[in-house]
């Protein structure tokens, strides 16, 4: 099933546009996902592995965590 936003051509060429501030905050969230990785254990690493199955599954999850944790100020 096609969402109804989809059907509008011209809202599809608008939203394919990438600005560089958005290329700019992925490349950064992807640097910080593959920080946060290398620093767990490799026991951590493998049960979360074996949780979500892939190691960006993982991440994303890690990530997720983080983001909707309550700040800690």
């Amino acid at each position: 099933m096609r969402f109804p936003h989809r059907l509008n051509r011209e809202f599809d060429t608008m939203s394919d546009d990438f600005t560089e501030t958005q290329a700019s905050v992925l490349i950064g969230t992807a640097e910080k996902m593959i920080e946060i990785w290398n620093r767990l254990s490799p026991e951590k690493q493998a049960t979360l592995l074996a949780r979500f199955g892939s190691e960006e599954n993982a991440l994303a999850a890690l990530v997720t965590t983080q983001l909707v944790a309550p700040s800690k100020t």
